[in-house]
This record gives C-alpha cells, sequence and structure tokens, in this order.
C-alpha cells in the first residue's frame, strides 16, 4: 500500500499537531478533524486508509462515533485515549476498533501498531493462504499446516483460529470471541475460550508455555501474530 491516508479525530490541536509530523515523516497523507461531526463527514467523503480515533471528543463520545463509523467503514480504527480503564478499552475493541492505545504513547509504538493493522488489510485483499513463519492456513480448504506437516483441528478450534488469524494483529476480547464462536448467551463463560486456546496452543506454538503466535492481552482477550 501506497502512502497510505490517515484520517485523525481529536480535538486536541497540539496531538494532531504532534501525529502530523510523526505520521508525514514516516511516508503518511494525513487529514484531520477536531469533532466527531468533523471527522465523520471526512470518513465519508473521502474514506481513508486509516482512522485515528479519540475518545473524548467535544460533541459526543468516541464511542459512538465508533459505532457510527462500523456501520459502513471497514478500514482499521486505532483508538488514542486517555481512558486507560479497562472497561473502556473492552467496550472500544467490541465495538470494532482494530487497536486501543492510551495516551501518553510512544511514537514508535502508535507506528508498529499502524503498520500492524495495515498488512492485516492488506493480506485480507490478496489470497486465501496466510502463511506465519512456520504456519500455513489455507482457508479455501480449511487446511493447517507446521513446517509442511497437516495439523487436525476440531470445528471448533479451527473457527477460533479462523477468527484470530484474519484478524491478525488486532485484539479480539474475551466477549467478541465467546459471542462470535458459541453464541450470546455464552459472553460470560470464559472458561470455554481458555480451555480452547490452551488446546489450539498445543497444536500450532512450538512452546505452548511461550506463545508467538496466539498472545494474550491480559484482562482483555487475544491478539493473533
Amino acid at each position: 500500500m501506497n502512502n497510505p491516508e490517515i484520517l485523525i479525530i481529536d480535538d486536541e490541536a497540539q496531538i494532531r499537531r504532534l501525529l502530523q509530523i510523526t505520521l508525514l515523516s514516516n511516508d503518511y497523507k494525513v487529514t484531520q478533524a477536531s469533532t466527531g461531526k468533523e471527522g465523520l463527514i471526512s470518513a465519508a467523503n473521502h474514506p481513508p486508509d486509516l482512522i485515528l480515533l479519540d475518545l473524548g471528543l467535544p460533541d459526543e463520545s468516541g464511542h459512538v462515533v465508533l459505532q457510527k463509523l462500523r456501520d459502513w467503514y471497514t478500514n482499521p480504527i486505532i483508538i488514542l485515549s486517555v481512558q486507560s480503564d479497562e472497561q473502556n478499552i473492552i467496550k472500544a475493541l467490541d465495538n470494532g476498533a482494530n487497536d486501543y492505545l492510551v495516551k501518553p504513547f510512544r511514537t514508535g509504538e502508535l507506528l508498529a501498531r499502524i503498520r500492524s493493522v495495515l498488512r492485516s488489510t492488506a493480506s485480507e485483499e490478496q489470497e486465501a493462504v496466510l502463511l506465519f513463519y512456520d504456519l500455513e492456513i489455507d482457508f479455501s480448504s480449511r487446511s493447517i499446516k507446521k513446517k509442511n506437516e497437516p495439523i487436525k483441528l476440531t470445528t471448533t478450534e479451527y473457527t477460533l483460529l479462523f477468527l484470530l488469524a484474519k484478524n491478525q494483529g488486532r485484539v479480539l476480547t474475551h466477549q467478541f470471541l465467546l459471542k462470535n464462536i458459541w453464541g450470546p448467551s455464552y459472553i460470560n463463560e470464559s472458561q470455554y475460550l481458555r480451555v480452547f486456546i490452551a488446546q489450539l496452543r498445543k497444536k500450532i506454538e512450538d512452546d505452548p508455555n511461550k506463545p508467538v503466535h496466539i498472545i494474550t492481552q491480559s484482562g482483555v482477550g487475544y491478539r493473533f501474530l
């Protein structure tokens, strides 16, 4: 993806300026909005490749803006917020955010997160075979190989791996995974998820106790790398 365009929706002029300098110096195109309304209009008129969204906007909650964007916008959204409590993080991720960074953040980490979600988006536009080091996932044939050796997964294990891999780099919350795999009535049954994550790690990780593919985001969910 050549010179991706990033929309910054943040009411703090100083933050927007810092982000603009950082992004422009790394060959990104930048547009800005200081309110939720401006951001929604800008995104609708000229959809960017990625949106950086603050939750503390002056006209309406960033959570509301996120929900409105996700009614139609399919590209990555990264939340940048001073709100560091688990409840807000989980709410944003459940509402469709690809990632969440707490202010103040290091610009190097932000750039790494941006690269990760953009890579994930690009991979979805390519063939249905994803390669992760020694792991090969073929979605068309529903087959998994590790070091060229076939791995047998149960239907539930495959569904779990499919969701994680298709959202490479994005944190998927416990509630999101439970709802999408077992249904809405299971969103509080976190023990189901722990059991299947452990089983999946035994099959695809070299060392299940030191996973490099399925990473735990403490108190929130899991990220596939």
